[in-house]
């Protein structure tokens, strides 16, 4: 249960650590949950928070050729702490917004590499404002949104291999 600390601010899941296996239930081997995640330490001015999920071993780690985008939520409110296990698509904490993934979903995508272990990034950024619905649905969207409003970001990685 350990994350990347940028100064207090801590991304962390009880379901892998830092470095660790996805366990398959969050990848598309399993029934392709989102997993629980759980922060804490959000800079002093924080109106919301961001998350985006990639991999950048995109389609084989030896070679990697792209990024590929796993899930991208924001807005969700500094009142949260946590993504309870399951959330996308069903209960994301109220004012949450989940975007476009690159498999042209909404939501969550978990791990399915085609070739080699790869590596996902969590990543938990803190925002001095609320994006709003203009915010767009990709994750290229969301980071032109976020321009000059990031106070800080954590990451978890975790890492898969399909089987």
């Amino acid at each position: 249960m350990s994350g990347v600390r940028r100064g207090m601010f801590s991304l962390t899941s009880p379901a892998f650590t830092y470095g660790g296996a996805i366990p398959s239930k969050y990848t598309g081997d399993g029934p392709e949950e989102s997993p629980p995640l759980h922060w804490m330490g959000a800079p002093e001015g924080t109106k919301a928070l961001a998350l985006i999920v990639d991999d950048p071993d995109a389609p084989d780690p030896a070679a990697p050729q792209r990024t590929w985008v796993h899930w991208v939520v924001s807005d969700l409110p500094t009142s949260v702490i946590s993504i309870e296990e399951g959330a996308s698509r069903r209960s994301m904490p109220a004012g949450a917004r989940e975007g476009r993934n690159d498999s042209g979903d909404v939501g969550y995508s978990g791990p399915y590499p085609p070739k080699g272990r790869h590596r996902y990034f969590f990543k938990l950024y803190a925002l001095d404002s609320l994006l709003g619905p203009s915010v767009g649905e990709t994750k290229s969207d969301l980071l032109r949104a976020m321009d000059d409003h990031v106070l800080g970001m954590t990451e978890l990685m975790g890492t898969y291999e399909k089987k």
